[in-house]
């Protein structure tokens, strides 16, 4: 035969198929994308050079593409933070037939203390009021360097602290409040602001920041927008525009207790 083509050929290349599809997942829309173009581009042309045995011409685009591995890196370093922080937390934590379970037995379903009938009515009340919040809930990833970019509160959560933090005269109801179990632990974060370049126009800087901070964690986010006083739940670095009171009550008990 003129190929000789292993079942294990064909594995390899679904496997590479689908990691270039992952990659591609998470760095589109992005100005990273054009980057992962060019370089798959020059990856191909080096196929096609070495199949020609033009020497001269593979050996230069072979050390491009050896330096241009390293500046990968660096270049993608958040959509590679973003994948392995999917591989760790969704495919192995949360999954019914995960390698914990697998190593360590059937784990008990992770049981959340915040409170969301407090979140759920706060930000009924501040959508009604069209005031603008932002309010953070960690899951697994550890918020603690956000924390420390604001003012902390460490209070219990409740319905009237959160609206009272974002009232529009109080020094607090700049930038966002993070929520770690039943506590309000600080509030005026500063989240980091995605990269994504396609948003909706009428996605402002809370939006940005709620996508960042789930591009860099598994928080999951609410926004109240203070132009329209809708409702956006953003989780994995997707935005749920315009939820009612019940969705955003089964949102968050969906994602806080599995």
């Amino acid at each position: 035969m003129f190929f000789d083509i292993r079942i294990l050929d064909i594995i390899d290349w679904l496997l590479v198929a689908f990691l270039l599809y992952q990659l591609y997942r998470f760095i589109r829309g992005t100005v990273a994308i054009n980057i992962f173009i060019g370089f798959i581009s020059l990856y191909f042309l080096q196929a096609v050079v070495n199949a020609l045995n033009m020497e001269l011409l593979s050996t230069i685009l072979g050390q491009l593409l050896g330096v241009g591995v390293v500046a990968l890196l660096i270049v993608f370093q958040p959509e590679i933070r973003k994948f392995l922080l999917l591989l760790g937390t969704q495919y192995l934590s949360y999954r019914k037939f995960s390698l914990r379970s697998l190593l360590f037995g059937k784990q008990e379903k992770r049981v959340s203390h915040v409170d969301i009938d407090a979140i759920v009515k706060a930000t009924r009340n501040m959508s009604n009021s069209k005031t603008g919040a932002l309010i953070v809930i960690q899951r697994k990833t550890s918020l603690a360097n956000y924390e420390e970019t604001g003012d902390m509160i460490n209070a219990q959560t409740s319905n009237r602290l959160i609206e009272n933090i974002f009232f529009k005269n109080s020094p607090l109801h700049d930038g966002a409040v993070i929520i770690v179990r039943d506590r309000i632990r600080a509030a005026r974060c500063v989240l980091p602001s995605t990269e994504s370049t396609n948003l909706p126009p009428q996605y402002g800087m809370r939006h940005r920041a709620a996508l960042g901070i789930t591009e860099n964690s598994d928080a999951v986010v609410v926004v109240v927008s203070e132009e329209t006083g809708g409702v956006s739940f953003v989780a994995t670095g997707v935005v749920t525009p315009n939820v009612t009171a019940e969705k955003l009550h089964d949102l968050l008990n969906s994602a806080l207790n599995r």
